[in-house]
């Protein structure tokens, strides 16, 4: 039996893949630039995006890509938590990022912030969760 199949039967997924293929691919040529613009800021970047865990990986992405999407739009952020407080001090500085390093992002309406947002959130799970070949994102005792 391979090692990887050894990896497969010893361990579980604590999450459920959600994308089995690059969701970028679906988006128009603008669309996939911009992102790619975002997404390249974030893995040059950003020490978040290598948590250890793979269901760790899909909340703070989610956290703290929500959290920008609602500080690029000019909303109100509630942070209730300790962990939601964390995920926006991230958040302000993406926010911060973006504004001064892509000033076409100001030029947007909000739709289509949430949407440039809600893509760069599919890609980044697509490339550092569902599409990783990183087994230990899928170790249960992590």
């Amino acid at each position: 039996m391979s090692v990887t199949a050894k990896q497969a039967k010893t361990s579980e997924r604590k999450y459920q893949p959600i994308y089995t293929s690059n969701p970028l691919a679906e988006h128009d040529p603008l669309t996939q630039e911009r992102v790619g613009q975002l997404e390249n800021y974030i893995m040059k970047h950003c020490l978040w995006q290598f948590n250890s865990r793979g269901w760790d990986r899909r909340k703070q992405n989610a956290g703290i890509l929500g959290k920008t999407a609602q500080l690029l739009c000019g909303e109100p952020v509630d942070n209730p938590t300790p962990l939601e407080k964390c995920y926006w001090v991230d958040a302000v500085c993406l926010d911060r990022a973006y504004r001064e390093l892509f000033p076409w992002i100001s030029t947007l309406p909000a739709d289509e912030i949430k949407a440039l947002i809600k893509a760069l959130h599919a890609r980044l799970d697509w490339l550092t969760i569902d599409g990783s070949l990183n087994t230990e994102l899928i170790v249960q005792n992590y």
